[in-house]
């Protein structure tokens, strides 16, 4: 069950990094609709990424364990540097327990 959760993980990553790309091509009132865009489905795959961790059967006995999974390894390295800190934190805060809203 938990390879099914991680599809959805990466489909909502490919759609995050899709308006990533046209959020670095736009700006104004354009640029910002992407921006809003780009946060929206960045929070959507934490979500997935979230439901993922909680439905593994065992789970990383450290943080480090967790950053260092091979879907880990992987997001990390579809991520844009800029947003390598950001994806960290937030696995952090799943791995922690701490539930928080991260846009409207």
């Amino acid at each position: 069950m938990s390879q099914s959760n991680f599809v959805r993980v990466k489909e909502k990553l490919a759609i995050a990094l899709e308006d990533w790309e046209q959020m670095q091509k736009t700006s104004g009132d354009e640029g910002a609709e992407w921006a809003e865009r780009f946060e929206r489905h960045f929070y959507e795959m934490i979500e997935a990424l979230k439901s993922w961790y909680l439905s593994l059967e065992v789970k990383p006995d450290s943080y480090k364990d967790l950053e260092s999974m091979p879907e880990m390894e992987e997001i990390q390295e579809q991520l844009p540097g800029p947003l390598q800190l950001n994806f960290l934190t937030e696995l952090e805060d799943i791995y922690d327990g701490i539930d928080k809203k991260s846009y409207d």
